[in-house]
């Protein structure tokens, strides 16, 4: 085998150490991303006629 190979993905057998914490930073940032993107998109929902008081739907 090689002895260096470059990839994006990190080469041959990549295991960095601190996978936990990289995978735990990744995690956050998708979090993040996704609750900005749902609260955006709740803030601009528009209905002609709104459900019911007591009844579910996902932007409430």
């Amino acid at each position: 085998y090689p002895k260096e190979v470059w990839s994006p993905a990190g080469g041959w057998y990549a295991q960095p150490g601190n996978w936990r914490a990289n995978t735990a930073a990744i995690g956050a940032v998708i979090l993040g991303i996704s609750v900005f993107t749902w609260s955006l998109s709740a803030e601009r929902e528009y209905r002609d006629k709104m459900p019911e008081p007591g009844r579910f739907f996902p932007s409430r």
